[in-house]
């Protein structure tokens, strides 16, 4: 039985966005059941072609969505866009605010043309000193402090993901949900700006409000002072990496028992929790080699039915082993424009119980729903050709 939770079903939401942060907001609206269409230029968007490390971008977080193809140099293309917005719910765009004034689509113009229309404006900053800087994951990770807090001192190191553009593209489906909430009592949008900076600042909030009580900047990561007695990465006897975390009391005794260390129990400097982290220095070592001891598997069972924090080390790509990642409904199937199928995780929630399952989640190729969507919006073909921007390229 498949659990089809669309709340949003009904909703229709236009994006015009690139790379992740405004994707991944559409994306999770889609996931909701929201009509999501995707508008690009001519040549589709460029998000598309990328390789190496952006490979992944497109595929990832533009499934399930219809694409139409506008030409926004052209008045018919804007025209079409108006129209458009015109039978919309939601507007997403992560457009630089002098490009989408230029074009008639700032903010402020569309709530008064369209008073229901719910404006989300995905950008690098908040209004401020730097709301016109042009802003990167990588960007706002350096300025805010959380490459610092990564790597070694002197080594900043970003996040080994997009994490800030996902995380803010989730704070913009938020902020559409709310004010689709609000909508139903008021009958009237919103706009809403969600910053990539701010969005950043959150995930070094923690770090901020330490120095901000004691008085002390914390040290990166790597050269923390620990909180917990055992919270390190180990070496197992068949050259496995493993996490292995004893954060309270009761883990030390158990952990100490389950590799076989219960003298550590009956040392006079070892009772107390603050004892067992300023002695980190002499007994990591003695569990390292306890560890160094044993296979991964032994490892792996003791610490499961012990209920101590672990984990193998993984990689990405390790996740299509996990049975728990594996089972049914953790991942999706998608099929790209030319026939080729990936799998990827939904939304990280259950519902009654069970994992949502979208009805679709296909890629679209550039421009495969134009010719349906303009015709709703009662586009002549000659107009539709014009707003496409395919006239132009038949033409050429």
């Amino acid at each position: 039985m498949t659990n089809e939770f669309k709340p949003l079903t009904g909703i229709r939401v236009v994006e015009m966005t690139h790379m992740i942060m405004g994707p991944s907001c559409g994306q999770i609206l889609a996931y909701l059941g929201a009509e999501v269409i995707k508008v690009e230029p001519p040549a589709g968007d460029k998000t598309r072609h990328l390789t190496g490390m952006g490979r992944g971008f497109f595929p990832s977080f533009n499934r399930g969505k219809r694409s139409i193809t506008l030409d926004l140099k052209s008045d018919a293309g804007v025209s079409a866009l108006d129209r458009l917005l015109e039978t919309a719910d939601v507007f997403i765009e992560n457009f630089r605010d002098q490009s989408l004034a230029g074009m008639g689509f700032a903010p402020v113009v569309l709530r008064e043309k369209h008073p229901r229309l719910i404006v989300a404006s995905c950008k690098g900053f908040l209004h401020g000193p730097y709301q016109d800087r042009t802003a990167m994951d990588e960007v706002v990770q350096m300025m805010t402090g959380i490459a610092y807090m990564t790597g070694p001192t002197g080594r900043p190191l970003r996040i080994g993901s997009s994490a800030n553009d996902i995380m803010g593209g989730l704070f913009g489906a938020l902020a559409v949900l709310g004010a689709l909430m609000e909508r139903q009592t008021t009958g009237e949008g919103r706009a809403v700006r969600i910053g990539l900076f701010e969005n950043c600042l959150m995930l070094v909030m923690q770090h901020m409000v330490q120095f901000d009580l004691d008085g002390r900047e914390p040290s990166p990561m790597p050269e923390r002072e620990f909180s917990w007695p055992v919270y390190d990465i180990f070496d197992t006897r068949d050259r496995r990496q493993i996490f292995v975390g004893a954060v309270t009391e009761g883990h030390w005794g158990i952990l100490c028992k389950a590799v076989g260390l219960q003298h550590l129990l009956e040392d006079p400097g070892l009772r107390t929790k603050m004892e067992q982290i300023e002695a980190r220095s002499r007994t990591i070592p003695i569990f390292a080699q306890a560890i160094a001891a044993r296979d991964f598997a032994e490892l792996i069972e003791i610490f499961e039915t012990s209920g101590i924090p672990f984990s193998p080390i993984n990689r990405p790509a390790d996740m299509y082993r996990d049975p728990h990642v594996m089972r049914p409904g953790g991942l999706h199937e998608s099929r790209l424009p030319g026939g080729q199928t990936f799998r990827a995780p939904g939304l990280p929630i259950e519902v009654d119980g069970e994992l949502p399952s979208p009805s679709s989640l296909d890629v679209a190729d550039v421009g495969d729903d134009t010719d349906a969507v303009l015709a709703e919006l009662g586009l002549s073909e000659s107009d539709a050709l014009a707003a496409s921007g395919m006239a132009k390229r038949t033409s050429a």
